[in-house]
This record gives C-alpha cells, sequence and structure tokens, in this order.
C-alpha cells in the first residue's frame, strides 16, 4: 500500500482559525476564533537578522520580566515534511502551512514565535532539500547551526522511511553542525548541552521506534567519530554536546485521530515538568535572559556569517554525492526488497537456516551493484557513500543477527532445560554431573550458530550473547538445584514431623522432673538421623562446605521449630488439664501399689487429696517453659537467633496468665473428685439398723407364707420386688422417682384437658334442648342465660384452664 504524505496546507488569511488541539470547536456552534499570536520574520531570505525581536519579546510577547523563566525550542527538516503544521499543533501557533494543491516552499528564512499560553518561543526553519534553493546548500547549514547554537530543543522532523538515509534524515547537514559546533563552542564541552528530539513522521509501526532511535544513534555516532575535531578535543565525545530523544507520530492523513492523540502525547513533554520525558532541563538552557536574547541571537548568527568554513563543496563533490545517492538509493532498494523475507520467521522466533550465508549473498549482490555504477565518480565520495552503504546494510542486517542469537540464545535454555529435567528423572544420578554435560553441549550448539551467521566486514560479536547464555543457565541451575534441595528439604521435614510427634507425645504425657530430659534427648536423636541422611541426599548437588553447613542450621532449626509446635499442641488447655487431672487421679484413686481405692468412714481422705493436688499443680510451672539442659551432654542446648527466629522466645510454652488459669480450673475440677469420694463415705455409713431387718421378718412372716403359698401373690411380688430391689442395688431409686412424678403430671394435664373438653360439649348440648322446648315463652329468659352462656365461656377463654382446673383440684381435695 502506497503511503501518503504527510502534507501541510495553505491557510486563507482572510478567514484564519488557528488550529487549537486542546479546544475543539463544534461544527454546529459558531465560536469565536482566540486571537492570532504575533510572529516575526526573524532571518529573512537575504539572510539579515531582523531588528524588531528585542520589541516583540518586550511588548507582543510580553517576556520583558521573564529572566530566564522561558524556553527556546526550533524545528528544522526536509521540506514539505509538516514541520509547521506540528509547530501549530504542538504549540497553538500560526506559522504558514504549504498548499496541498502545490508543493513548494511555505517558511523561507526563520520565523519566530511564542506558544499559546506558554513561555516558550518556537523557531520555524525553512527546510532543507527544497528545490527553490536548488543545489545552495549554504542557508540550510547556516540555518540549521543557528538553531543549534541557540535552541534548547532541536525538533528534527523526518518521515520513517527517511530514518537510515544519509541526505534524507539531513546526516549530510548534521555532519556539517556537529563541526562547525566544535570549531566555535568546543571549549563549553560539558557545560552547555542541546537536545535533538527527533520526531518521526508517518509512522505506521512496523519498525518499532526502538530499532528506528537505534538506526538514527549509530549513525549519529558514527558521524562523530568521523569528524576532524580540533586540537585538545581529540576524544570528546558526541554526549558531551547532544542529548538525544526520540519518538514518533501517525500518519496524518491516513490516521488522523492517531496522529493527533499522538501530538497531545508530544505536547506533555514541552508543558509538564513533572513528565519524566519533559525536554526542557535545566543543563540545555543556554542561560540568556529574556531581555537580551536579541543580542546573544544576533551575534551568533554574526559568527556564522562571517565563518568560512561553512563554503559550499565543489560542483564535482556536489554531483558525485548526488549520483552516488541516487545509485545507492536503487541497489539498496532491491537489498531491502530481498533481506524481507527473513523478518517474519526471525521476529516469530524461529532459526533460519544457513541465515549468514543468505545475508552475505544478498549483501555482496548489492555492492556489487553499487561498485559497478558509482566507482566512475569522485573517488573520495565513492569511497565515503561506499562505507556509508555498506555500514547501512550492516546495520540493517545486523538486526537479524541479533534476531537469530536471540533465537538461538532461547533455544538452547529450552534443550538445557529438557536434557536437565531428562537426566533428573533418572534413579541416583548426580546433579552436578548432569548440570555440566548439558552445559556443555548447548553452549556447543549457540557457538556453531553464531559463527555460521557472523558477517565479514562488519564488527558484530556475539560474546555479549555467549556470556548472558551461560550466565542464564547457570542461574537456571542454580534454580533448578533450589527446586530439587526443596524438594529433598520438604522430604526431610516430613521425616522429621513424624519421628518427633509421636516420641514426644508420649513424653510430655508422662510429665515429671525428667521430661524435658527426655524431649531433647528425642530431639538431639532425631536430628542426628536426619543430618545423616541429609549428607548423603545432599552429596549429589555439589554443595560447598558453607552450604551444607547453612543446610544443617537450617535443618536443625526446622527440626526445633517442628518441635516447639508439636510442644504448643500439647500444652493447649484442654489437652494440659486432660494431662494434669490424669496424674492427679492416678495419685488420688490409686494407692502405692497402682490399685484402686475403696474410701471407709474412718479413712483420711484429705491428706491424700492435698497431697495429690498440690503434687498435680507442681506441674503447671513445668510445662511453662522448656528446660534446654541436654541431659547426655550436660550442657544447655541453644540454637543461633535469626531475624525470624528467637530460641529464648521458643522456649516460653506458658505465660504466667494461663498458669493461673490453668491452676485454677484444675483446682475446680479436682475439687469434684473429693466431693465424690466424701459421698461414697457418707453411703457406707447410711445403713439400716439390724434390729429393723430382725422385727420386719418376725412381724411378716405370715404375709411372706402367703405370698410364697400363692402363685399369683408370688408372681406379682417377683414382679415388683425384682425390679425394685435391682434399681435400689443400682441407686436408680432417685432417677424412677424423678420420672414417674413426670408420667404422673403429665397424664394429669392431659385428663383434665379431657375433662373440660366433656364439659364444654354437655353444656352446649343442655343449652340446645332448652331452646328447643322453650322457643317463643321465654325470650328474654333464653338470651338472658345465652348472655350468661356466653360470657362464661368468653370468661373461660380468657382465663384459659386455671379456673376449672383449679375449681377441679378444689373438689378433689374436698372428696
Amino acid at each position: 500500500m502506497s503511503l501518503v504524505p504527510d502534507v501541510d496546507h495553505q491557510v486563507d488569511h482572510s478567514d484564519l482559525v488557528p488550529e487549537v488541539i486542546d479546544s475543539p470547536i463544534p461544527s454546529t456552534t459558531p465560536v469565536k476564533s482566540p486571537a492570532l499570536l504575533p510572529r516575526l520574520h526573524l532571518i529573512d531570505e537575504q539572510q539579515k537578522f531582523s531588528e524588531e525581536l528585542s520589541t516583540y519579546i518586550k511588548q507582543k510577547w510580553d517576556l520583558k520580566e521573564a529572566g530566564f523563566n522561558y524556553n527556546l525550542a526550533a524545528v528544522f527538516g526536509s521540506q514539505s515534511t509538516g514541520k509547521s503544521t506540528l509547530l501549530n499543533r504542538l504549540f497553538g501557533t500560526n506559522f504558514d502551512v504549504m498548499n496541498e494543491t502545490a508543493r513548494m516552499q511555505t517558511t523561507k528564512g526563520i520565523w519566530i514565535s511564542k506558544g499559546r499560553d506558554m513561555k516558550v518561543l518556537i523557531m520555524d526553519v525553512e527546510g532543507t532539500d527544497g528545490r527553490e534553493r536548488g543545489e545552495d546548500q549554504d542557508f540550510e547549514r547556516k540555518s540549521a547551526l543557528f538553531s543549534v547554537a541557540t535552541s534548547e530543543v532541536l525538533i528534527v522532523n523526518l518521515w520513517e522511511h527517511q530514518v537510515g538515509l544519509y541526505n534524507g534524515a539531513n546526516m549530510g547537514l548534521l555532519k556539517t553542525v556537529f563541526e562547525v559546533n566544535l570549531q566555535l563552542f568546543g571549549g563549553n564541552r560539558g557545560k552547555e548541552k542541546t537536545l535533538l528530539l527527533f520526531v518521526i513522521r508517518d509512522h505506521v509501526g512496523s519498525t518499532p521506534l526502538a530499532n528506528l532511535s537505534n538506526t538514527l544513534r549509530a549513525d549519529l555516532e558514527r558521524i562523530w567519530h568521523g569528524l576532524s575535531k580540533p586540537e585538545g578535543l581529540e576524544d570528546c565525545k558526541i554526549t558531551d554536546y547532544f542529548d538525544f530523544m526520540f519518538t514518533t507520530l501517525a500518519h496524518k492523513l491516513l490516521q488522523p485521530e492517531k496522529f493527533e492523540s499522538d501530538v497531545d502525547k508530544l505536547r506533555i513533554r514541552f508543558t509538564t515538568p513533572s513528565d519524566p520525558n519533559y525536554v526542557f532541563q535545566p543543563q540545555y538552557s543556554k542561560r540568556v535572559p529574556a531581555d537580551g536574547l536579541h543580542i546573544y541571537a544576533g551575534g551568533i548568527w554574526d559568527k556564522i556569517m562571517t565563518n568560512k568554513d561553512l563554503d559550499l563543496p565543489t560542483q564535482q563533490e556536489l554531483l558525485a554525492q548526488y549520483r552516488c545517492d541516487e545509485i545507492a538509493n536503487a541497489a539498496f532498494a532491491t537489498f531491502t526488497e530481498k533481506i524481507k523475507e527473513f523478518r517474519q520467521p526471525v521476529e516469530s522466533g524461529n532459526i533460519v537456516e544457513d541465515l549468514g550465508e543468505k545475508m552475505q549473498e544478498i549483501r555482496g549482490t548489492a555492492m556489487k551493484a553499487f561498485d559497478k555504477d558509482a566507482s566512475r565518480y569522485h573517488a573520495e565520495v565513492y569511497k565515503r557513500k561506499r562505507s556509508d552503504m555498506l555500514a547501512k546494510a550492516n546495520t540493517m542486517l545486523e538486526a537479524y543477527f541479533l534476531g537469530q542469537l536471540k533465537n538461538l540464545h532461547k533455544k538452547a535454555v529450552n534443550m538445557f532445560s529438557s536434557n536437565l529435567q531428562q537426566a533428573l528423572k533418572i534413579e541416583g544420578s548426580d546433579f552436578a554431573t548432569v548440570v555440566a554435560e548439558s552445559k556443555t553441549e548447548v553452549l556447543d550448539y549457540f557457538l556453531q550458530g553464531a559463527k555460521a551467521i557472523k558477517l565479514e566486514e562488519t564488527e558484530w560479536t556475539y560474546e555479549e550473547e555467549q556470556f548472558q547464555l551461560e550466565r542464564g543457565l547457570q542461574e537456571f541451575a542454580i534454580a533448578q538445584r533450589e527446586k530439587e534441595l526443596n524438594k529433598m528439604l520438604t522430604s526431610l521435614e516430613k521425616h522429621l514431623r513424624k519421628e518427633l510427634d509421636e516420641p514426644v507425645g508420649l513424653a510430655l504425657n508422662n510429665p515429671g522432673p525428667s521430661m524435658w530430659g527426655r524431649v531433647i534427648t528425642i530431639y538431639q536423636r532425631t536430628v542426628e538421623d536426619a543430618e545423616t541422611l541429609l549428607h548423603k541426599k545432599a552429596r549429589t548437588f555439589d554443595l560447598n562446605e558453607e552450604e551444607q553447613g547453612e543446610l544443617i542450621v537450617n535443618l536443625r532449626r526446622q527440626a526445633w521449630v517442628l518441635l516447639t509446635k508439636k510442644v504448643q499442641e500439647e500444652s493447649v488447655d484442654g489437652m494440659l488439664l486432660l494431662k494434669l487431672r490424669s496424674r492427679f487421679e492416678e495419685k488420688f484413686r490409686y494407692d502405692d501399689q497402682g490399685l484402686p481405692r475403696v474410701w471407709k468412714p474412718d479413712d483420711d481422705i484429705d491428706t491424700p487429696f492435698r497431697k495429690a493436688r498440690d503434687e498435680t499443680v507442681e506441674l503447671v510451672p513445668l510445662f511453662a517453659k522448656i528446660n534446654n539442659v541436654d541431659p547426655v551432654k550436660g550442657g544447655k542446648f541453644e540454637l543461633e537467633p535469626t531475624e525470624d527466629f528467637d530460641f529464648d522466645q521458643s522456649l516460653k510454652v506458658l505465660s504466667e496468665t494461663r498458669q493461673q488459669e490453668l491452676t485454677t480450673k484444675f483446682k475446680r475440677e479436682s475439687d469434684a473428685f473429693y466431693l465424690e469420694a466424701k459421698r461414697s463415705v457418707v453411703a457406707t455409713q447410711a445403713k439400716v439398723p439390724y434390729w429393723v431387718g430382725f422385727a420386719l421378718v418376725i412381724l411378716g412372716w405370715n404375709e411372706f407364707i402367703a405370698v410364697i403359698k400363692n402363685p399369683l401373690y408370688l408372681m406379682v411380688a417377683a414382679m415388683v420386688g425384682v425390679p425394685m430391689i435391682a434399681m435400689w442395688y443400682l441407686d436408680m431409686l432417685g432417677l424412677v422417682e424423678t420420672i414417674a412424678w413426670k408420667v404422673y403430671d403429665q397424664g394429669y394435664k392431659i385428663a383434665m384437658d379431657k375433662l373440660r373438653e366433656g364439659m364444654e360439649k354437655s353444656r352446649e348440648g343442655i343449652e340446645m334442648v332448652q331452646q328447643q322446648r322453650q322457643p317463643q315463652q321465654y325470650p328474654s329468659q333464653s338470651q338472658g342465660q345465652a348472655q350468661l352462656s356466653n360470657r362464661f365461656a368468653s370468661n373461660s377463654k380468657n382465663e384459659g384452664g386455671d379456673i376449672e382446673l383449679s375449681s377441679l383440684d378444689e373438689d378433689k381435695k374436698s372428696q
């Protein structure tokens, strides 16, 4: 698809409406146009500097008192590339723009104006490479040098397709500017700088900005290195005098909305000091007050006009330059077309087979085509142009070289990862050996591919990529080793937990003075076994002594953390109270031989109870803190604390508050055992006197004989007596009595409800019979009875069944 150039349009000054991006004007509502900003023809076609600059600064632009609080920017580039349109969009100025029906020069000389609502002066410089001036490039170079010498920011306006060109990208002009800048201002090395802001127009996005900026930087660096520098400045760098910034704008006609959006974003760089890409930085300021700018700028122009080093090159050199550029462009167009086939696969991450041979062949064909026609022109120009074309071709091919290197890098990493994973699946594999063999294999693969794509007559290197690959492989190997170590440590942690949980639990369930000694012994034995296992498994990871020592320290610390967690689990209130209760029962309910105690009336319960309780309470402080004395070695066992681990704090199990709470709870529970023992003694004391039984036998002998002789009486006595004896023996008579009373209450309530319902039905039946017998004789009496009956019924409903039940209760009592 052919691209439409981003051209400016001629404005009819009779109805000029400046373009103000931030204030769109609706088409249906007329809005008063903002006032046109005054502009000045600073340098005219005859290269004469205007004497009115001071008047404009003080009166029309209101910058008389600005001092250093203003900024100056300029734009230059090829003719008809939309420079004036760009300035009008960015700063709200009203520089003349080109008529789209006639491509001709619009800006002549240098114009200057002030930005709308900002203290910024903008210079619109005549476009370069215009047909109106033809081969007279003297003014182009002078105006560009003037812009560099006076402006803080120099906007270099160019199209995307001009990037990489020499004249199209104004590289020749910049070279001259750099040379004269060194001659005139070399003494200000590092003191004053100018920002070159390259605005790349008609950017369609196919080539990333990073690639375009790299190409421009490389061209500028190459130009700078090729300069003939004055004495004492041989080692100076381009960055001593210039800084660079790059941006892109979409196509103005094909992508108008995107173009406006890009311009809005670019404007932020000129208006917002907090923006990270703000262009008017202090190091770019020329430190010229506004009221003295006309003197400073006039003096700079006089120096440029009297500098004889700006003489035009000879006609022969101009012709050679023109023709060599034409031939180089034609050869380079063919070269560009042929290398397009590599772009898609390389950018997709694929490795192009025989890429080095193909690039060598395509570049050789292009250089032969150039040599064939360009070698007949001026020898110096031909050599210089050939060198430029070769450098340009190498620059384009370098992108594919770097892309292929990255793809080789990526594939090498994938190979290393795959080989490592497969090798580690084999049981008993040595990690260090596997890593070394895999690394050697993938590095050989990368070096073979990198050497194959490196072309002659280039300064390409793959050592940096090789270094990055080696470092990446090393980092991957370290990460994989950490992963395998973590798996091993996780397995060891499970082993530690399994070995610690049950033994520690058993030791804590048997509290006593040697309890913590047994716990420490269990810990030491478990850690020793785990260290032996760790040494055995870690041998394959090629760990040094320091790393092994660190793993062992972490292992001991982790084992201690697991131990303390188990202790905390066993020391929660419920578990600890259970341990105390078990110990108390063991001391109180059982004698010294371990037999259960049966309390007798003459036994002393208080002393054993008090002794058992006191001994049990003494266990609470024992559980409060881990005693870290090693019973085997005799000294205290300790671990080195860290930021996340406090060994002394880990020894504390119960706080003072919890100790008091546990002691109180236990004493309350132990009181229940004491009361139970007392009740058992009282129960044994509550016996019936012997003479009562003897009297019952004598007085009830006849009845006893009558019962045992009568089968019916015997059966009833057995059915009633046996359960009663069983319940008495089991001490369940109280429970049976309670149940019997509950049954009686429920039965009584049900009976009263049934009786109430019967009385209601009887009353209703009586009323119905009376109404049938005397329906008309005694209406008033029937009505009175009905009212009385209704009132009784309502009282019964309102008061519930309490009245009737109470009356029935009274009748029952009276009976």
